[in-house]
């Protein structure tokens, strides 16, 4: 009898681990974002928590852009910043005018973080989206 419940519980487990996995793997680990008269083209990405995900920023616009990634706090603190470029922080990007460069983050919480160009206007314009981890 505890064998037999010991086993099924193992199954339970493994069903269990597969379902989750199979969850994850719906969601995507590459993403391209294309960037094209000011707006990015996509603008809700789902992600999964804890697994590397690896953007390609694409900016096909003849002027610069920038794609920074964070929570409200990070975003008050670049509202109001001065900086110009940003350099070697995978979540903070500079895109000269026709250029591609590709980042990876690892995302430890679940819930949205939203991504802006915080360029004069250009939030106001409508460069945001957000990116929803998923447990």
């Amino acid at each position: 009898m505890i064998i037999r419940t010991l086993v099924a519980l193992a199954l339970a487990a493994l069903a269990a681990s597969a379902c989750t996995t199979a969850s994850a793997a719906q969601l995507p680990t590459y993403i391209g974002i294309r960037i094209h008269y000011s707006h990015f083209d996509q603008t809700k990405i789902e992600v999964p928590m804890g697994v590397p995900i690896t953007f390609t920023l694409v900016n096909d616009d003849p002027i610069d852009h920038e794609w920074l990634i964070g929570d409200e706090a990070f975003h008050a603190r670049h509202r109001t910043g001065t900086e110009a470029v940003h350099g070697d922080r995978p979540n903070e990007i500079s895109l000269p005018a026709f250029s591609m460069k590709t980042t990876t983050l690892t995302f430890d919480k679940p819930g949205p973080l939203t991504f802006v160009c915080h360029f004069p206007q250009h939030e106001a314009y409508g460069m945001v989206g957000v990116v929803i981890v998923k447990p």
